[in-house]
């Protein structure tokens, strides 16, 4: 017989998933309504109108595509991209590889450009490559958990806004932790994810997009329907129709819309734990709930610091929601890591590619981002540290946090 499931209590305190708001799994438990029920669609329209406030945008189109963050990734890029497209991916760590991969997957021309994870792009130079190669799409991650960073992206979404190009946003580390404007950055469609700073498990990947975007989609989905002129040059039959049936934002548009077509069996349960996990984040408030993650995130700092380690990566476009660490010479970081998991119930990761074994990586998103938490893991760090044989400043990373928690300047 198998055992009825009673999983460990844990402090997750990675970069994703964390640990999921309480008021969250209780509507997850709500009782299950039909998908066209008038009550469930009336949900939906609500779910829809508080994603416009979370993007910060007066788009019509703000709605959860159902799959994990990169369910959003692909249904965005593949509904845009045809054979041939040209896309830019300015790639800074792990997810520009991501947003490349995917590219290619739907037969883009993908031209890349990179630079040292832990730092950012310059706007100018991402700028000047959209001048020189002239790319449909320029596809960016906002937030890049793999190194701690977070990229500007104003400039060069103006700048797309004026060459006529599509600037696809990856904000799946950043919607609900820090600033994400959807218009005033001149996005034309930005991807969120459930599993980070909403607090929500995952399962759902929150998007939006212009009417930019909705009109290159509904351009597609005449094509699709044999709709298309017979005559323009540009129609070309199956090869503009966008592959994919299940992230076809076109046919998205018509289940989330008012024509209500089915499409596929929508993912109640995790409807209603989007709605209350981005309702907690109205409630809270944008600007304190971002002025809360960030005095989380000083009083990290301030106690790693004062532990005596160091922080990874350019701490000019460090990610408030990500703390990057440094893992101090002759140090197993998996070791490390085992024994906050072992004994103190603690969780935080380690990296990848050229950071794998370099970094340690903490994540201080939604739920997680408490203060009960933080002086946990700067206490439980400490102890394992010294169990490892490292040299930290005994006592030093409890109380330099919570100099910042009562107000008191870090020395």
């Amino acid at each position: 017989m198998y055992k009825e499931l009673n999983t460990s209590m844990r402090t997750i305190l990675t970069p994703g998933p964390v640990e999921a708001e309480p008021r969250v799994l209780r509507a997850m438990c709500t009782p299950i309504l039909g998908q066209f029920d008038p009550e469930f669609t009336a949900i939906m329209n609500e779910t829809m109108e508080m994603l416009r406030k979370l993007f910060q945008t007066n788009n019509h189109w703000a709605f959860p595509v159902d799959g994990t963050s990169r369910a959003g990734i692909e249904a965005v890029l593949g509904s845009l991209i045809e054979p041939g497209d040209r896309v830019l991916v300015p790639i800074y760590g792990r997810f520009g590889h991501l947003l490349t991969e995917i590219s290619e997957r739907y037969g883009a021309d993908v031209v890349t450009m990179e630079t040292t994870w832990g730092k950012v792009f310059d706007p100018a130079a991402v700028i000047n490559e959209i001048e020189r190669i002239q790319p449909k799409i320029v596809a960016m991650v906002h937030g890049e958990t793999s190194t701690g960073c977070l990229q500007p992206l104003q400039e060069i979404g103006w700048a797309c806004r004026q060459m006529n190009v599509l600037f696809v946003v990856d904000a799946v580390a950043s919607i609900g932790g820090t600033d994400v404007k959807v218009d005033d950055w001149y996005i034309d469609a930005c991807i969120g994810g459930t599993q980070k700073c909403l607090s929500v498990p995952s399962g759902m990947a929150p998007i939006t997009f212009n009417s930019r975007v909705e009109a290159l989609l509904l351009e597609r989905k005449k094509i699709e329907r044999g709709l298309a002129d017979p005559d323009a040059s540009y129609s070309t039959g199956l090869g503009r129709s966008i592959r994919s049936n299940y992230f076809d934002l076109s046919q998205l548009m018509d289940y989330w819309g008012p024509a209500r077509l089915n499409h596929h069996t929508e993912a109640t349960s995790m409807l209603y734990a989007l709605r209350e996990g981005v309702r907690i984040v109205l409630e809270e408030g944008l600007e304190e709930r971002f002025s809360r993650h960030r005095l989380h995130e000083t009083a990290l700092v301030q106690g790693i610091k004062a532990m005596g380690l160091e922080l990874y990566g350019d701490p000019a476009c460090k990610l408030p929601v990500v703390t990057c660490i440094s893992i101090p010479d002759g140090v197993n970081g998996e070791s490390v890591r085992a024994m906050l998991l072992e004994d103190f119930h603690i969780e935080i990761a380690s990296s990848f590619g050229p950071l794998k074994g370099k970094i340690w990586r903490i994540g201080t998103m939604g739920y997680s981002c408490r203060k009960k938490n933080i002086l946990h893991v700067l206490g439980a760090l400490e102890a394992v540290l010294i169990r490892h044989g490292v040299d930290v400043h005994t006592g030093q990373a409890v109380q330099a946090a919570l100099d910042v928690y009562h107000g008191e300047k870090p020395q």
